[in-house]
């Protein structure tokens, strides 16, 4: 009997940071993540396309960086939960935080962003990583899931 080769690709997991820590802005409130977010969004597009990011954190609260998700359309985006873990275990994250802009302006979330918050927090504490908060984000304000209690 001839064994078969199969081939594989080699997977190598690397992160090389190009920035001192104690340069990164530090998370103590909302607000801060609010701050931080907004200028990475496009805002001709807020009120237009819905899009979802991930502000990744490190023990301190520390920001690692910024990753866009998913840009969807007027009504909806896709996160897929994969995404998400996959660049904050490859960042080396402690924390997350999610976020998403409602281009209707409205600021309340849905049933939908109240599930897959709860679907994110569940996957995360597997991982050993914590979703510290939640994002809703308008032109000028924004919600908060761990301000209101959600979290």
């Amino acid at each position: 009997m001839v064994q078969k080769t199969f081939k594989v690709a080699e997977v190598e997991i690397s992160y090389k940071p190009d920035y001192k820590v104690s340069e990164r802005p530090q998370i103590s409130s909302s607000n801060d993540a609010f701050k931080i977010l907004i200028e990475q969004w496009n805002l001709g597009k807020l009120g237009l396309l819905e899009e979802f990011k991930i502000l990744l954190l490190n023990r301190r609260n520390r920001v690692l960086g910024v990753v866009n998700i998913s840009q969807g359309g007027l009504s909806g985006t896709v996160a897929d939960p994969k995404v998400i873990f996959a660049a904050a275990l490859k960042s080396c994250a402690s924390g997350i935080i999610l976020a998403h802009n409602h281009p209707s302006g409205e600021i309340d979330p849905s049933r939908e962003d109240i599930a897959l918050t709860n679907k994110l927090k569940a996957g995360a504490e597997l991982l050993d990583l914590k979703i510290l908060d939640h994002l809703i984000i308008t032109r000028g304000n924004f919600y908060s899931f761990s301000d209101e209690g959600l979290m």
